[in-house]
C-alpha cells in the first residue's frame, strides 16, 4: 500500500479501536425483493427508489447499471433488466432470520442496516478457537438460510471490518482478517471516495489528498481545524484509529408483552389487575437484559376493533408499578375507575419504545439524595391524582414572558417549541435607541435553554426578567412636557421617556433614570382580525428599579420587573 502512516496505535486521549467482525450480505435488497417477485437472483435486477436505482445484482452491473442512475437510463443500458420497487419493511423483515441465526451463534448482534451487521469478534474468536474459524461458522449458518454470498470482514474498528468484507477476495474466499494494529496500513491505499462524504471528498481531491493514508497523514489538529468535526471523524476512520463500539440491539421478544382477555373486560380495575403480571415480566426480562424501559408503548384494543395507543415517558425509567399506571391513566381516557368503557378491552399491548443499558441509571455510592426524594414524592401522588394531576414548569415558545410558562405532566417530554427565546437587543434594533441595553447579560436558568434554539424575531433579548406578572400592570410614562409617550408606525418613539408610575396615579409618577427601546413586535400580522401590533421598553427608574414595559395602541402596560 503506498502513501500514509501505519496506524498501529490509537493516538492519545483517542479510544483503543475495538476488534469488529462486520457480516455483509451483498446486494440484499435485491435479493429480498426478488424472493418476494418470484424472479430469478441471477437474473439482471433493478431495485428502484423514487425512480433511481438503488440496488441492482452483479449481472445487472456487469451490463453498465449503477446505483443512483434514474431508471430509463439504466435500462437503456441494460434493455433485459428487471425492475422492482423497493419496498424497505419487505427488505428488513427478511433480514430478520439472518439477525437471529447470528445471535443464536454469538450475543451481542449490532444491525448497521439490511444485509449488514456488527459484532465483538473477541467473544467469537475465544469460543471457536479464532475469528477466521467464528467467520467459517457465521457464514455456514447463513449458506443454510439463502445468504450462500454473504463475505465477513475482520479489522479494528467497525469503518475498516466494513470496507474488509466488502472488498473482493481472490478466489471463493470470503473471509478478510486484518491483523490487530494494522487497520492503517490496510486502509492507506483506498482512494478518499470510501469515506462516503461527497462533500469532504470533494474538497480532500481539490487540495491533492487522493488516498485515505494521504488523508490520514496530515496531523489532526489540523483536519479539525479545516474540515470541522466532520473531517476529524473521518480521519480517525482513514487512520484506523476509530473508536466506535459495536452497540448490539435488543432482542424483540424482550421488549413487548401482549395481554388477551376472554371475556374482554369494560372496568378499568380489572383490566390493571389483569395486566400487572404481564407488567412484572416486562421489566423483569428487560432487567436480565441489563435494561431499562425509558418509554413505553401502549396499545389498547376494543372488542370492536378499534385500537387506540400512546407513547408514554419516564424522567427515569418504568418499574412494573409504572407501567401498570400508565395503562390505568390511558384507560380513564374514556372513564374512570368505577365506570364502564366505552368499549370493552380484549388486548392490551405493552412495548419499550426506548431502551438504555442499566449502566448509565445505576445509583451511586450515597443514592442520588434530595433529587431521588422529589421523584419518589411526585410519581407516588401522581399514581394517586392521574397523569394531569401533577404538572412541572417547562419554558416553552412565544414572544411573551407569560406565554412562556408551560405546565407539563411530570415525565413527559417538554413542548417542542420550548426554550425559544432570542430576540433583538437594544443595540440591534436601531430605532429609537438612545442607551446601551440596561442590564448586563448574564446567563440564567431560563435563558440557558435560548442560546441553543433556534432564533424567533419578535421574543424578548436575554436576560429575562426575574418577576413576571400573570396579568399586564397598567402604568402610566409620559414625557417632559406631560404628555403620554407612543410609538409611531415606523417604530420611533414620539418622545423621550420621561416620567413613570407604577400605576395609573399620576401622583405617584417619578423621573426616569434609563430607557431603551422601542422594540416592535407584530403579531398574526397575515390576519385581518386577529392581527396584534406593540412595542416593548426597558425603563429605569429613580428608585434604581428597571421594568420591561409595552405600549399598544397608546396605552402603557408593565409586563415584567427586572429585580
Amino acid at each position: 500500500m503506498s502513501g500514509g502512516r501505519r496506524a498501529s496505535a490509537a493516538a492519545p486521549g483517542v479510544a483503543v479501536p475495538m476488534r469488529t467482525m462486520v457480516v455483509w450480505c451483498p446486494d440484499w435488497p435485491v435479493t429480498a425483493m426478488a424472493a418476494v417477485a418470484g424472479v430469478d437472483p441471477a437474473h439482471p435486477i433493478a431495485v428502484i427508489e423514487k425512480d433511481l436505482v438503488h440496488a441492482c445484482s452483479a449481472t445487472a452491473r456487469a451490463e453498465g447499471v449503477r446505483r443512483g442512475l434514474r431508471v430509463r437510463e439504466a435500462q437503456a443500458r441494460c434493455p433485459q433488466l428487471v425492475v422492482l420497487e423497493l419496498d424497505q419493511v419487505r427488505v428488513d423483515r427478511a433480514f430478520e432470520p439472518l439477525i437471529a441465526a447470528l445471535e443464536d451463534l454469538s450475543p451481542g448482534v449490532q444491525v448497521v442496516r439490511s444485509g449488514v451487521c456488527a459484532l465483538r469478534s473477541r467473544g467469537p474468536a475465544r469460543y471457536y478457537g479464532s475469528e477466521r474459524r467464528a467467520a467459517a461458522a457465521f457464514l455456514e449458518r447463513l449458506a443454510m438460510l439463502g445468504a450462500p454470498d454473504a463475505r465477513v470482514g475482520v479489522s479494528d474498528g467497525l469503518f475498516a471490518a466494513d470496507i474488509a468484507a466488502r472488498l473482493p477476495l481472490p478466489g471463493d474466499d470470503r473471509i478478510r482478517v486484518v491483523p490487530a494494529g494494522e487497520a492503517g496500513a490496510f486502509l492507506a491505499g483506498l482512494p478518499v471516495q470510501f469515506t462516503g462524504d461527497d462533500e469532504l471528498v470533494g474538497l480532500l481531491v481539490r487540495l491533492g489528498v487522493r488516498t485515505l493514508g494521504d488523508f490520514a497523514a496530515i496531523p489532526a489538529e489540523d483536519v479539525r481545524a479545516r474540515f470541522g468535526e466532520v473531517g476529524a471523524r473521518a480521519h480517525l476512520r482513514a487512520s484506523g484509529s476509530e473508536g466506535t463500539a459495536v452497540v448490539p440491539r435488543v432482542p424483540p421478544e424482550l421488549r413487548e408483552v401482549v395481554s388477551e382477555f376472554e371475556p374482554p373486560l369494560d372496568r378499568v380495575d380489572q383490566i390493571t389487575f389483569g395486566i400487572r403480571a404481564a407488567s412484572d415480566r416486562f421489566v423483569d426480562d428487560l432487567r436480565e437484559a441489563r435494561l431499562v424501559c425509558t418509554a413505553v408503548r401502549i396499545e389498547l384494543t376494543a372488542e370492536t376493533g378499534r385500537m387506540r395507543e400512546r407513547v408514554w415517558l419516564h424522567p427515569r425509567w418504568f418499574t412494573a408499578s409504572d407501567v401498570v399506571d400508565r395503562v390505568r391513566w390511558q384507560l380513564q381516557g374514556g372513564g374512570t375507575i368505577d365506570d364502564g368503557l366505552e368499549a370493552p378491552v380484549a388486548r392490551v399491548r405493552i412495548a419499550a419504545e426506548a431502551v438504555d443499558a442499566s449502566i448509565h441509571h445505576e445509583t451511586g455510592l450515597w443514592g442520588t439524595g434530595s433529587d431521588e426524594r422529589v421523584h419518589h414524592a411526585l410519581s407516588r401522588v401522581q399514581s394517586m391524582v392521574g397523569h394531569e394531576g401533577v404538572l412541572t414548569a417547562v419554558i416553552g415558545g412565544g414572544r411573551g414572558l407569560a406565554e412562556r410558562q408551560r405546565l407539563t405532566p411530570w415525565g413527559d417530554r417538554p413542548d417542542a417549541m420550548g426554550g425559544v427565546q432570542v430576540g433583538r437587543s437594544a443595540a440591534a434594533s436601531g430605532a429609537g435607541e438612545r442607551t446601551p441595553q440596561l442590564l448586563p447579560a448574564r446567563p440564567t436558568g431560563a435563558t440557558a435553554g435560548a442560546e441553543r434554539t433556534p432564533p424567533w424575531p419578535g421574543s424578548l433579548p436575554p436576560p429575562v426578567p426575574t418577576t413576571v406578572f400573570a396579568q399586564l400592570m397598567p402604568v402610566l410614562v409620559e414625557d417632559a412636557a406631560g404628555d403620554t409617550v407612543d410609538v409611531t408606525d415606523r417604530g420611533e418613539a414620539t418622545a423621550h421617556p420621561a416620567l413613570f408610575s407604577p400605576g395609573t396615579a399620576r401622583s405617584e409618577l417619578r423621573p426616569v433614570a434609563a430607557w431603551a427601546g422601542p422594540w416592535p413586535v407584530s403579531e398574526r400580522w397575515w390576519d385581518a382580525e386577529g392581527r396584534r401590533s406593540y412595542a416593548r421598553f426597558q425603563v429605569v427608574d429613580a428608585d434604581g428599579d428597571a421594568w420591561l414595559l409595552r405600549v399598544e395602541q397608546g396605552r402603557w402596560s408593565a409586563e415584567a420587573r427586572y429585580d
